[in-house]
């Protein structure tokens, strides 16, 4: 990459150990940059050729997990490498029992980039949605590594598509291929004569409905607001939602309602318990009744059939909780953007989200259909939740919009996971790697995977 470039990440690394000094989600990250050589080393050891996918947070994870875990099922053989580069993935997942190793990803400087590629050693790269490094790219694309970028979407205003944006479109010209979710972001691509794409559709969709299918009840929920005339769940929460959907809530004592918020604690946790009229306790409180009272599942012991809240103070329990309402508010859309609508809309109920959802396809597209509804404030939400529920036959309507929107887009991964991965694709990798003259097996690999990667955009 040019000067430039360097320079702006070099200046970037700094800023980040700066703010590290008095942000302790930075100072993981820094620590974390750190030890990622010597935790490839000892966990992916001798073995080259792993499968490398790279997601920057948690969001672009759930979209690469499908191909993980399709991938570990059929191929055990594979060492697989699963990377981030936000605290926020990779401190939730950094135990992620389908990869062989979890670590950060370095700061994409030249040295930091040759020295992990070299600790690595991978065979085929994976990038998922939005991640574009200038120095990996062109990196992987000189040592001939197969690289892809997979549930991409683009828009006219980013910076591929500026007149001084050239640098930025070399960078795609550095993937073998790329699965784009739509066909607006296909025909972008081509106005900057990169072709090598296919519209494949969002892995979302079959993450959530995999997550839908496998969800076990949680202690006590199926009892939890059973005589309630309505159960509101609002999912990834910040203090901007609240403001919103509060008091609509305190008017309506009548509606159970679950709060996930999006980061916590113990100030945060109480501070928002204080905002309600009525009996609301912590998942842990109310967990703790429920052992102790050892009851059927579904039968509530005394103490809790007057709670009409209930604030969830641990992680991974969201995408089970959905099923337990009948509409969702998703937070986010008051901040940087929305957070998972599909995860809610899969159990066929409306959503209902704030204004800052302009890069979310599924916001637009669940709007189209009738599932999805957007705020722009506490009134704007009050009408809406009002209309939603001014009839069951509404309510119901709205929900199975949502549903259906999500099983007429399942099969991203089918599509991208054959082609890279299908029965023949690998065969053919095999025979060329067993029978091409190479000096180590991981060029072999490596070469092998760059071939078959070359008669398949052929055919396309």
């Amino acid at each position: 990459m040019n000067i430039l470039y360097n320079t702006g990440i070099r200046l970037y690394g700094l800023a980040a150990k700066i703010t590290s000094l008095r942000s302790a989600k930075v100072k993981k990250m820094i620590k974390g940059q750190r030890r990622t050589i010597e935790t490839l080393r000892r966990r992916l050891g001798n073995r080259p050729g792993c499968i490398w996918f790279h997601a920057s947070s948690l969001g672009e994870f759930e979209q690469g997990r499908p191909m993980i875990e399709r991938l570990r099922r059929e191929h055990p053989e594979k060492p697989i490498l699963l990377t981030f580069f936000s605290p926020s993935g990779f401190e939730v997942r950094k135990n992620y029992p389908f990869a062989d190793a979890v670590v950060y990803l370095p700061f994409d400087t030249p040295h930091r980039v040759r020295r992990f590629l070299d600790a690595a050693r991978p065979s085929m790269a994976i990038f998922i949605k939005y991640e574009f490094w200038g120095n990996y790219l062109h990196e992987l694309r000189r040592r001939g590594i197969p690289t892809y970028i997979i549930s991409s979407i683009f828009r006219p205003g980013q910076r591929f598509f500026r007149s001084v944006g050239g640098m930025f479109r070399r960078m795609l010209k550095c993937f073998d291929h790329l699965y784009v979710q739509d066909e607006r972001s296909r025909r972008l691509l081509k106005l900057i004569g990169v072709e090598n794409v296919t519209v494949a559709g969002d892995t979302r969709f079959d993450r959530v409905t995999d997550v839908m299918r496998s969800t076990v009840d949680i202690p006590g929920f199926p009892g939890f607001g059973k005589d309630a005339p309505l159960r509101f769940i609002a999912g990834s929460s910040w203090e901007a939602d609240e403001d919103v959907y509060v008091p609509w809530l305190n008017i309506r004592a009548d509606v159970a309602f679950i709060i996930a918020p999006h980061e916590f604690n113990e100030t945060r946790l109480e501070a928002l318990r204080n905002r309600f009229n009525g009996k609301v306790l912590l998942l842990s409180e109310w967990t703790n009744v429920i052992k102790r009272a050892r009851l059927p599942q579904g039968q509530l012991p005394e103490e809790l059939k007057d709670v009409r809240g209930l604030i969830i103070d641990s992680f991974g329990k969201l995408s089970s909780l959905y099923r337990y309402a009948d509409v969702a508010y998703i937070g986010g859309g008051f901040g940087a953007g929305i957070h998972n609508l599909n995860e809610a809309a899969v159990y066929g109920m409306p959503v209902i989200f704030g204004p800052n959802h302009i890069k979310f396809k599924e916001a637009s597209d669940l709007m189209e259909v009738g599932g999805g509804f957007s705020v722009a404030g506490k009134e704007e939400f009050m009408q809406t939740i009002s209309v939603l529920t001014s009839s069951p036959q509404a309510l119901r309507s709205a929900g199975e919009a949502a549903g259906q929107y999500i099983k007429d887009h399942l099969g991203a991964t089918d599509l991208i996971y054959n082609d890279l991965f299908g029965p023949n694709v690998v065969a053919e990798r095999l025979d060329k790697a067993s029978a091409a003259p190479k000096p180590n097996k991981a060029t072999a690999v490596s070469n092998a995977y760059q071939a078959a990667s070359g008669k398949e955009k052929k055919k396309k």
